[in-house]
């Protein structure tokens, strides 16, 4: 049970979470459309926002206001780190807007750029890392050509690498001009320069590297060094990619 000084109206904390107004989120609690901690909610039920996990029509709903997530166009030449020993440009330079203790999911090498998630979840951030969720990232690449049409099922096969079998889960050519096209690569695994070190294996260096999207989220039209808070539809897909449903426990 929510502690007595932090409980508040189940759809006080729904409107401020921004599903909609208190008389819609009245009529979804009314019509049995969301589950608080996995059983079905009631008119007049209390919770406590920064603890009770909340779904509607199945997805998550964040109701702590503690809680942060943000998509970021990282820059080509900033290093994903929070305390460089180099000296070199890092995130901490960017984060130093927001109040929260913030920190990335994942790593970006310094010359690779585009989509980082940024947030203060730590739970959700384990999730998106570890490998038993298979969260998958998209990557755009130029690189030198011209490609013959092998390349490709080569990928998709598995190139062996020094740390083993690499397998890329999606390949396509975007562009070809010349001596350089594009291919877009999607991988689940984050072994370091994996991108780079597959297309170097097949003959066909990385001579640009952007990461659009990571699982359900794109990068979209984010500019280098630019930053978005997720939306409650983007944040709820990024818990049901890592299996977060609620259970069809009923009252």
């Amino acid at each position: 049970m929510p502690q007595a000084d932090t409980a508040e109206r189940l759809q006080k904390v729904l409107a401020a979470a921004g599903v909609g107004s208190r008389r819609a989120c009245e009529d979804l609690i009314f019509r049995r459309r969301v589950t608080v901690n996995g059983k079905v909610a009631k008119l007049g039920d209390k919770v406590d926002p920064a603890t009770a996990e909340i779904h509607v029509d199945g997805q998550r709903v964040i109701t702590d206001t503690k809680l942060v997530y943000i998509a970021m166009n990282k820059p080509r030449g900033v290093v994903a780190s929070l305390d460089d020993e180099k000296g070199r440009t890092e995130l901490a330079d960017f984060l130093e807007q927001f109040e929260q203790r913030l920190f990335h999911v994942g790593r970006l090498d310094a010359d690779s750029e585009g989509l980082l998630l940024i947030t203060n979840d730590g739970a959700l951030t384990h999730k998106l890392m570890h490998p038993s969720y298979g969260i998958s990232k998209t990557y755009l690449a130029e690189v030198v050509g011209p490609l013959p049409r092998n390349v490709g099922r080569r990928l998709l096969t598995g190139v062996e690498l020094e740390d083993g079998l690499a397998k890329a889960d999606g390949f396509r050519l975007v562009d070809a001009l010349g001596k350089t096209a594009q291919v877009e690569i999607i991988l689940h695994e984050g072994r370091k320069h994996i991108v780079r070190r597959m297309m170097a294996e097949v003959g066909h260096p990385v001579t640009r590297l952007i990461r659009t999207a990571v699982g359900p989220i794109r990068l979209g039209d984010l500019r280098p060094g630019g930053f978005r808070h997720l939306s409650n539809a983007e944040i709820a897909a990024l818990f049901k990619a890592v299996g977060d449903e609620p259970s069809d426990q009923d009252d």
